[in-house]
Order: C-alpha cells, then structure tokens, then sequence
C-alpha cells in the first residue's frame, strides 16, 4: 500500500459530500456535492466553481456527460433528472413520485438511462425530457448503477437481488445472479476488455460478466475494504475506490491486485473517473483525490 502517488484537493467544505464524478465535455471535472444540493466543477488549472442546484432540494448523486454536450446527473431528493450545461444553465426532468433515481448513464440510442433505486425500474430520458420507464421483475431489488455495454443495451447493478441486470432498447430485461450471496453488487462499468466489470460492496470482491453472461468473481485481499466505483483501465483492468478501506484500488488485466492509501484517514472515497493526467476520486469529506499512476 502507497499514499506517495496521491494528492487530495479541497473542493468544498466539509460536509459538502462530493459523490459522483465524471469528465465534462469541457476537460473539466464535475462533481455532485450531495449533501449541500449542489454541482462543483474543478477545471484543469484547479479552478472550482459551485452551482446550487434549481430547484433546491435534489441530493444530487451520479452525474454522466450526455450526448448533447452538457452534464446530466441523478436527483435522488425529488425524483428528478438534472442537467447542467457547460455554463451552469440548469433544467431538470420530473420522473415518476418515489423513483428514487441513483446511477446514470448516456445510452447508446442518444438518451440517457437511470436506475430507480426506490421503484425497481429503469428509465429512459431523452435529450428532449421525454421520460419511459421499465418495469423489473423483482421486489425491493435497489438498482443502483449503470452503463452501457458493449451490445447496444444498458447494464445495472441490482444491490439487494445480488444480481446484475441487462435491458436492451426495447426494454427487455434479462438478469444474472450473482454467485455470492448478499454481495450488495454497487459500481458497474463497461471495460476495455469489453466485458462489464462491477464491485460487490458486501463482499469484498470484484465481479466480471461477459455480455453472454459468463461471471466471474475476485475477491479483494481485504474483503472489509468495501468497494463502491470503479471505472475502466484501458489496458484491460479497472480502478475502483474502497469506501470502507479509504484506499483506491487497482485491478490489471492479469488479476493483480494493488491498493494506494488516501492520505486523509477517513475520507471516504466514492466515485471515480479517469482521464489522462490520472485517476481521480470523490472524498465524501470535501476533497477529490489524484492519484498518478
């Protein structure tokens, strides 16, 4: 284990609760802050700026760059989808009462696809605000996160059916049990070995599906490490953060396993995101993380 790679940044104040992360259209980071209702973006000379959400009141918590050139991210508060141009123009997408929506992800039809944590559903949102949604066929299943794979359908964790979920653009849903039991399956993401990598957050291990199905699973050498996001290594790995460890994690295309010390104990890292200057994390206690590899 290192901290010597990684460099914490102060984004807001404590509390604030950065949580998702991605990479603008723009080159700039942009964060959910969901504890203080609002959006930051960090640009590439360290330049931070907040947007307060319009309306209040969302708990903002995954956010995902769309089609058209603006950010787009969950309201898990008010059952809502926000957008957010590169600017800070704000609009948001009124979703059904009680969808609870968590994770986000552009799909490969031009839309956007969320998972309804509270309704058991997957939705679709046009650029336009047209909203469809799709029934699953579990109970109290806790979808949680999204992506694309690579077969022109969407990919999701179900967090309390241990299971991971395919919907295709007509709806269509197919799940897959995970072999663990109680694994609490959580960050999912398309890798460069074009299988579907995730994280099981109970128990301390990694998972692999193939889009025909085929899963496998790693367990981390600390299975109390608590995995939450990963993201893809283009080499063929993934890195993903280890909420109950306070460590972000490395998985490389042989299954060697590294994990890297945040400097701050505690600092609960949640989202993660990669760009070309390195590997960059959401610290739920006001910071984002930089590890160079």
């Amino acid at each position: 284990m290192t901290t010597a790679e990684i460099r914490e940044m102060p984004l807001a104040a404590p509390g604030a609760g950065p949580y998702g992360i991605t990479v603008g259209p723009d080159g700039a980071l942009w964060l959910t802050l969901v504890h203080s209702d609002a959006i930051a973006r960090l640009a590439s000379d360290g330049a931070i700026r907040t947007y307060p959400l319009d309306p209040a009141g969302g708990r903002p918590l995954i956010i995902t760059t769309g089609p058209d050139g603006a950010l787009w991210f969950t309201r898990s508060g008010d059952d809502r989808i926000g957008r957010i141009s590169v600017d800070g123009e704000q609009r948001a997408v009124v979703l059904p009462t009680d969808t609870g929506p968590c994770g986000i992800a552009a799909g490969p039809d031009g839309a956007l696809w969320y998972a309804g944590m509270n309704s058991d559903t997957i939705g679709r949102v046009g650029t336009d605000g047209a909203v469809e949604v799709f029934s699953l066929p579990v109970t109290g299943g806790f979808a949680s996160m999204i992506t694309a794979g690579p077969d022109e359908a969407l990919w999701f964790t179900l967090n309390q059916a241990n299971a991971i979920g395919r919907i295709d653009l007509d709806g269509r849903v197919t799940l897959h049990p995970v072999p663990t039991a109680n694994a609490g399956p959580v960050g999912i993401t398309l890798g460069g070995d074009g299988a579907i990598w995730f994280v099981e957050i109970a128990a301390g291990q990694l998972g692999r599906i193939t889009p025909d199905g085929e899963m496998t699973e790693v367990p981390l050498p600390d299975r109390a490490a608590r995995p939450h996001a990963i993201v893809a290594d283009p080499a063929g790995g993934a890195w993903f953060t280890e909420w109950g460890a306070n460590r972000i994690g490395h998985i490389d295309g042989t299954g060697r396993i590294e994990g890297h010390d945040l400097p701050t104990p505690n600092a609960e890292p949640h989202g993660i995101t990669l760009t070309p200057q390195g590997v960059w994390a959401a610290l739920e206690i006001g910071a984002v993380a930089h590890l160079t590899p």
